[in-house]
């Protein structure tokens, strides 16, 4: 039995099934809209939630690298008043000959008045090798959460060391 095409086919069928089909197929066309619209806004509710994401990651990656060069001041205001200390030799002892020593009030100055300059708090002391010891502090305060800022510390010590020649 051979299969006859389809346009055929249909102009058998008497009008009313040809007109109920249609209706089939518009009721399914129908739903198929409806079942999209239930889902319209869903893409925005992505997207807003996405960008609100990408905004705290942003946030955090900003805040978190001024916190790290916050920190890097801090310590390297402390190097650079301890080198500044440790250059404040004891001039009467070198000009005697006794030795190049440092002269603690000197040093003490010197790293303390550095220290005012860079706008950074800290601690000038001696260790019992003869070196100096800055400790530093400085406050952070974050752009974008509030919550996270804190103190920052640095530290260094530097000994001046004489070579003969």
């Amino acid at each position: 039995m051979t299969r006859r095409p389809r346009l055929a086919r249909l102009a058998d069928r008497p009008r009313l099934a040809r007109l109920a089909d249609r209706l089939r197929l518009a009721r399914l066309a129908d739903r198929l809209r409806r079942r999209g619209e239930s889902d319209r806004g869903s893409i925005s509710l992505f997207v807003v939630t996405a960008v609100i994401a990408i905004f705290a990651v942003i946030a955090l990656v900003a805040d978190g690298a001024d916190k790290l060069s916050a920190l890097n001041h801090a310590q390297s205001t402390a190097q650079e008043a301890a080198r500044i200390g440790a250059d404040s030799v004891s001039a009467g002892a070198a000009i005697s000959g006794d030795g190049i020593t440092v002269d603690r009030n000197a040093a003490q100055r010197a790293a303390t008045a550095y220290l005012q300059q860079a706008g950074v708090a800290g601690s000038v002391s001696f260790g019992s090798d003869g070196s100096i010891i800055v400790d530093t502090s400085t406050t952070f305060t974050p752009m974008f959460w509030p919550t996270g800022g804190g103190t920052v510390t640095g530290h260094a010590s530097a000994k001046l060391v004489v070579q003969g020649g």
